[in-house]
């Protein structure tokens, strides 16, 4: 059996901080299935190289820091903190310039030494903030 969190950490820095998309065929099955709807990706094997194209372009110092990653039968949990300097169009927002500073939680199914599922939830209302197309929160006041 293969060690999971060497897998996972390999997938987090290699195919999406080094932006080496190949090592995705490796990591990720063939019959992969994302649980995480993205706009105009597929939820397959292809969409994750889409995506991380997508945000390598976007995002091109883009970095998925690994803050947490547990282990629990075939799942993996990892909390990281995605950060980069929006210098491309990411989901129609035009290159604003701005860093983002962002939580995310995935979880991974793995099995023989790939990734077969995933689910995801990334606090897009902070980066939507951080980006400048989003308003702040208003505060409550006392």
């Amino acid at each position: 059996m293969a060690d999971n969190k060497a897998l996972t950490r390999r997938f987090y820095e290699e195919a999406v901080n080094q932006g080496k998309l190949e090592v995705i065929d490796e990591l990720v099955a063939p019959d992969f299935v994302d649980h995480e709807d993205f706009p105009g990706l597929t939820p397959d094997r292809d969409g994750v190289k889409q995506f991380f194209a997508m945000f390598k372009s976007a995002f091109p110092d883009g970095r998925f820091e690994v803050e947490d990653l547990i282990e629990e039968g075939d799942r993996m949990v990892v909390r990281a903190t995605i950060r980069g300097t929006h210098k491309g169009e990411f989901v129609g927002i035009p290159p604003t310039g701005k860093q983002i500073t962002v939580t995310s939680i995935d979880i991974l199914r793995i099995r023989d030494g790939q990734a077969t599922e995933h689910w995801g939830v990334t606090d897009m209302a902070a980066m939507l903030t951080q980006l400048g197309v989003m308003p702040e929160p208003a505060t409550a006041q006392a």
